[in-house]
């Protein structure tokens, strides 16, 4: 969803670069790149952040000052020979884009992804001779260190991935005594939140 999202506005904002350019052919305005950049850099920002939703709610909604900056700048830069009257409606254009991404959201895509790769890893447990909604499977597949198995049953969302084992241990401390960090990392970031 929000990779859908930054592919949407990207393009949007990368039309003013060459407008800016065009400009001044003699001296190309490498101001014009260092805003792209900088708001390329704020879009990778907000994917690497634990809620970018919300972070990119607060960059739609204004509330950036740094993208605010790089945009207002790419804008006048793009719009700097038109009439004033269109610039005021490109202007206007460009705050419904903005509201209407921020009213809504890209998330039915995003959802039939998620449930695609769900039924897959479904599928691929299943074929592997393996029950997608077997805890004691998962936390034998754990155990045994089963990278693609266990990667196979997060995203098959078919078992509790905080299930534990009779003495306690769930997966996360499984892949931790067997020495296994990266299996670790990935169970705790799936893991679901704690009420």
């Amino acid at each position: 969803m929000k990779s859908i999202r930054i592919l949407l506005l990207v393009p949007l904002l990368a039309v003013a670069l060459p407008a800016r350019a065009a400009a001044n052919d003699e001296d190309p305005d490498w101001a014009a790149f260092g805003h792209m950049l900088t708001l390329m850099q704020t879009f990778v920002r907000i994917g690497m952040q634990p809620n970018p939703d919300q972070a990119l709610a607060d960059l739609l909604g204004g509330r950036n000052p740094e993208a605010n900056q790089a945009i207002a700048s790419l804008f006048a830069g793009a719009t700097a020979e038109m009439p004033e009257e269109y610039r005021a409606r490109v202007a206007s254009i460009g705050r419904d884009i903005a509201s209407y991404a921020l009213k809504n959201p890209v998330s039915s895509a995003a959802e039939t992804i998620s449930i695609d790769r769900s039924l897959q890893a479904r599928k691929d447990l299943t074929a592997m001779g393996l029950r997608y909604y077997d805890e004691g499977q998962f936390l034998d597949a754990v155990k045994r260190n089963d990278r693609l198995a266990v990667e196979l049953y997060v995203a098959g969302r078919g078992v509790n991935l905080d299930a534990h084992t009779w003495n306690g241990r769930n997966a996360v401390d499984i892949a931790r005594d067997n020495g296994n960090t990266q299996l670790a990392d990935l169970l705790s970031r799936s893991l679901p939140a704690r009420r």
